[in-house]
């Protein structure tokens, strides 16, 4: 029993012997092993960030990032659009493959997939920015109505984004969801329409990118001047176009400033345009990864 016990205690040793130096040489090695899982997710995601618009803030943002981490050798920000990224994080999310997006919320997506922004330690992306609504010169002794409505029209992300799910579901358009939101959401809507004058078929014509928040906001809004009385015309541009639009008197208004992300844009037309000030607060900007994805911080993707 002795000689038993002696040789269980020689193979128990033996073992923990070999788990002990296992453990010091991944200890020693433990930046290598952070590295090649680094590598991982650059192969994986052939070292790209998924984009939306060139030009954008998110955008400038994300090359700042690239920089500023020092991924410039291998990391690149891939230009798209709004709904092209959505649609690559989706594919990749039901594959349940790495993917790296730039994202904002509000946007439906938060609501649809389990996911999470990348720690920015930097503050690349800074601390969050408010949506702002910005009206053409001159628009509040033409349709005094209309510059009302815009001027009382707020509300919050959580609200925003019910447009958006809506707005997502299989085979129903954006006007039937902003629709049926106003439905749903009479007493607000009694807010932003309080003592307003209503108006006699005039036409207002309103400005957006092809953004989720956007699009939700515009089509919100169109439908409540709609219930007023007035005609809308919406017209989908580029983000440049968008304040060009308001500042040159073409378009009456839009509700997709994000400031101050789009900074640089809003000081070329500054003096051409009205800002009513925010309509929804406390958004961010950021990267953005699936929830399953075993990473937290820009600063993992450095190999």
């Amino acid at each position: 029993m002795i000689i038993k016990n002696s040789k269980s205690i020689s193979i128990l040793s033996i073992t923990s012997l070999l788990f002990i130096t296992g453990a010091c040489a991944s200890g020693e090695g433990g930046a290598e092993g952070n590295d090649e899982a680094a590598a991982s997710i650059g192969e994986e995601t052939d070292y790209e960030i998924i984009g939306i618009d060139p030009g954008t803030g998110i955008m400038e943002n994300a090359d700042e990032a690239i920089e500023v981490y020092e991924l410039e050798e291998e990391w690149s920000v891939v230009s798209s659009s709004g709904p092209v990224m959505t649609a690559e994080l989706g594919n990749a999310i039901e594959d349940e493959e790495p993917v790296i997006v730039t994202g904002w919320q509000p946007h439906w997506k938060f609501i649809e997939f389990d996911l999470k922004f990348l720690e920015d330690p930097e503050g690349v992306f800074g601390e969050g920015n408010d949506i702002h609504t910005m009206a053409r010169l001159g628009l509040e002794e033409d349709l005094p109505g209309v510059y009302q409505l815009f001027d009382q029209f707020e509300w919050e992300m959580s609200e925003m984004e019910e447009v958006m799910v809506m707005a997502e579901e299989e085979d129903t358009e954006v006007e039937e969801a902003a629709r049926q939101w106003i439905e749903e959401n009479e007493e607000l809507v009694a807010e932003w329409t309080d003592g307003i004058e209503e108006g006699d078929g005039q036409e207002v014509e309103l400005t957006l990118v092809n953004w989720a928040d956007a699009v939700a906001a515009t089509n919100v809004v169109s439908e409540v001047l709609q219930d007023l009385g007035y005609e809308t015309n919406l017209v989908e541009v580029m983000i440049d176009a968008m304040y060009a639009g308001i500042a040159d008197g073409s378009a009456d208004a839009m509700f997709a400033s994000w400031l101050p992300a789009q900074q640089n844009y809003y000081d070329d037309y500054e003096e051409e345009i009205e800002d009513l000030g925010p309509n929804t607060e406390g958004t961010r900007i950021g990267l953005v990864v699936p929830d399953y994805m075993d990473i937290e911080s820009i600063e993992d993707l450095q190999e």
